[in-house]
Order: structure tokens, then C-alpha cells, then sequence
């Protein structure tokens, strides 16, 4: 393969540009009008810091890589080894198979086999549709064993507003809980704590100098037409990340360093907060041949 990230998918509609990787089916680029409003990385690297992937079949950290399923201790493979934890689900680095290329839309596959520490077949696919000023991204997950079985399902772009710098940003986030890390292992607290008058209270914005995440934020409020709005600003500039109804977290996440811009802010829409595999905090619950369905988006104003 002539790269880590395999093939590369482009879509167009009018002045709107993405790009999608056959190797995880990440979102690499997304622009409108030449200005690029994710982060994105050369051709021939893999993704830094999990840029643009989608986590499958569940987002963030499974502490120790250990869950139970129907009694049996499962036992994941530790992928982030520095904290003995297995991050960010099965699908990241497999080949994902190309079902429909059109000019303003991509839709891609991937079988999720049944492994050490998963124990039930999945099919996932995912779609990148185009709009003249958004592009909106649709999940689905279907269960192809014999056992319900609960999945959680994240994905990891990284943001931006053309070249102005992250820390000049402003972010707001519709949270009004939040699940601080602790420890080594970088897991969260057992219950979510209210944002009210903490620093992760984001929901009249906050500009990004200073800010320092890797952040679950839940208790989302929703918008008029249901969705959620997580906005990243900068004087008359506006970005919003809309998220579906069922992901009902996000994980903000703001590395020094990315791709050689300097600081950088990941908006992470999930359908469930890390180590859900053990809590069962809203995993979506799939009865042997049911299928979920949700849909997340970025929208240039």
C-alpha cells in the first residue's frame, strides 16, 4: 500500500472539498471556498493523535483493556500502552471497503470480527455527504451475531478556522456536566460533576489561551431541531460541530502540538463516555440482526 492511510477518497460540491482515508475511514480534509476548516496531515503519515478516525465499537479509554460480556471476563488488546489502557475501539487501522463513490458523497465498510476481548460480529458503515457549506457524516452499526451486545461509537477531528491560531479561538459547548480525569490511567470520575461555576463551564464560550483538555463533557443541551451545537469562534467567524441526539458527549481535547501548527482542539462527538464497556453508561444496545443509526456534522455558516 503506497501509505499508511491507504486510498484517498475526494468529495466536491461547489467551493466544498473533503477528503476520506481507505485505512479508517478518517476524515483527512474538509474545506469550503479553499479555506480548511479541519486539521489534516501529509499523505504518506499516519494520523497524528488519532486525527480524523472513527472509533468503533466504542471512543476513548477501556481501563485496563478488561470488560465483562454475559459474565466471561474480556481482556482487549493494550493499544495504549504508556497507561495500560485499550483506546479508541477496533477499526482505526483496518481496511475499510468502499461501497459508493459519487461526486459529493463517499460510503465506506468494515467488519468487526469476532477477536480476543470482542466477542460478537459487527458491520459498520459510514457516509460523507456533502452539502454547499457542511458535510455531514452518518453512522451505522449493525449486529451480525447471535447476542445483543451494547457498542459505542466516537469519532476524533481535529478543528480549525482557516490559519487563525487555536489559542485565539472561542469555544462553546451546550455541557452542563463534565467528567474530569484522574490518575495514571487517565479514567474518569464515577459520577459527572456540574460545570457551574468551574473552569469546564463553556457554555458562554471561552477563548482557547490557556485551556488545557482531554475532557468528557456531558448532559448536553439540545437546539431547536434537536441536535446539539458545539461552536468554535472568532469574531464574525463561526464553525459548528452539530451533533445527533445519541451522541451525548463530547471529549474536547487540546494538544500542544499537532501537525506543525502549534496547539490544536479536538472536538470529539461519542455516544458514550470512556470505560463504558464496564459502567454501560449509554451504550446503544443492539439485539442480535438490530442496527443503530446516528449522524453528526460540520457546518461553515
Amino acid at each position: 500500500m503506497a501509505n499508511p492511510t491507504g486510498e484517498q477518497f475526494e468529495i466536491t460540491r461547489g467551493t466544498a472539498r473533503a477528503l476520506v482515508t481507505e485505512i479508517g475511514a478518517g476524515l483527512r480534509a474538509f474545506e469550503v471556498g479553499g479555506v480548511p476548516y479541519v486539521e489534516t496531515f501529509a499523505e504518506d503519515e499516519k494520523p497524528p493523535k488519532g486525527l480524523g478516525q472513527v472509533l468503533l465499537p466504542w471512543p476513548n479509554r477501556t481501563k485496563g483493556g478488561q470488560w465483562a460480556f454475559e459474565g466471561e471476563k474480556q481482556q482487549l488488546e493494550i493499544t495504549e500502552e504508556a497507561r495500560g489502557n485499550a483506546i479508541h475501539g477496533l477499526t482505526r487501522h483496518l481496511e475499510w471497503e468502499l461501497l459508493e463513490h459519487a461526486e459529493s458523497s463517499i460510503t465506506l465498510a468494515v467488519d468487526v470480527a469476532v477477536q480476543p476481548g470482542w466477542p460478537v460480529p459487527l458491520r459498520a458503515t459510514v457516509t460523507y455527504d456533502l452539502q454547499p457549506r457542511e458535510l455531514v457524516i452518518t453512522h451505522e452499526i449493525r449486529n451480525e451475531g447471535e447476542q445483543p451486545i451494547g457498542v459505542g461509537l466516537g469519532t476524533h477531528p481535529y478543528f480549525r478556522l482557516g490559519d487563525v491560531p487555536t489559542d485565539e479561538l472561542t469555544l462553546t459547548l451546550p455541557a452542563a456536566r463534565v467528567r474530569p480525569y484522574e490518575g495514571d490511567q487517565q479514567m474518569p470520575y464515577a459520577e459527572e460533576q456540574d460545570v457551574a461555576g468551574t473552569e469546564y463551564d463553556f457554555r458562554a464560550g471561552k477563548v482557547l489561551a490557556g485551556v488545557d483538555l482531554d475532557t468528557a463533557f456531558g448532559t448536553l443541551a439540545q437546539a431547536a431541531d434537536g441536535t446539539h451545537h458545539h461552536v468554535l469562534a472568532h469574531g464574525d467567524r463561526r464553525l459548528v460541530v452539530w451533533t445527533g441526539p445519541d451522541f451525548r458527549w463530547v471529549q474536547v481535547f487540546t494538544p500542544d502540538e499537532l501537525t506543525g501548527r502549534g496547539r490544536a482542539v479536538a472536538i470529539e462527538p461519542m455516544t458514550c463516555p470512556a470505560d463504558a464497556l464496564n459502567t454501560g453508561t449509554d451504550l446503544i444496545e443492539l439485539a442480535p440482526a438490530g442496527s443503530w443509526t446516528g449522524s453528526w456534522g460540520i457546518r461553515v455558516p
